[in-house]
């Protein structure tokens, strides 16, 4: 698969990216922006899209019952050299499936995820599923 995405700078304080038929603002001025999101907020906004893409993906392969999905992500980011250092995750499922069905819809999220795999190895990466 193959993607391509175009950003255009509007103003100082802002760009607009592009991909399909869909666009977003993003933050990309330096005094930032609250109705949009900066690069390191897009970064972990992506992880969360992969995670609850994985699972969306991963449900019906497996008869996985659930009525919701929330992802919460936390990055931490270091000055030198810049990078996020540290990201935490929590996947909160709404559902009855057992502990260990969790545990293997968790297995499969870390296994096959597009962003996942690609931020996990320079970033310490961690997170838990649990039930709602």
């Amino acid at each position: 698969m193959e993607f391509d995405i175009r950003t255009t700078r509007r103003d100082a304080h802002g760009s607009e990216a592009r991909c399909k038929s869909a666009k977003i603002i993003l933050d990309t001025g330096m005094q930032g922006r609250d109705d949009a999101f900066n690069p390191a907020e897009l970064l972990l906004a992506a992880l969360s899209a992969c995670i609850i893409r994985g699972i969306e993906r991963i449900a019906p392969m497996f008869d996985f019952s659930l009525n919701g999905v929330e992802v919460h992500v936390h990055g931490i980011r270091q000055d030198a050299p810049p990078k996020m250092a540290k990201i935490e995750y929590e996947v909160i499922v709404d559902t009855d499936e057992p502990d260990r069905r969790l545990e293997l819809l968790h297995e499969n999220i870390r296994k096959y995820g597009t962003v996942y795999n690609t931020i996990a190895p320079g970033t310490d990466l961690r997170g838990t599923v649990r039930r709602a």
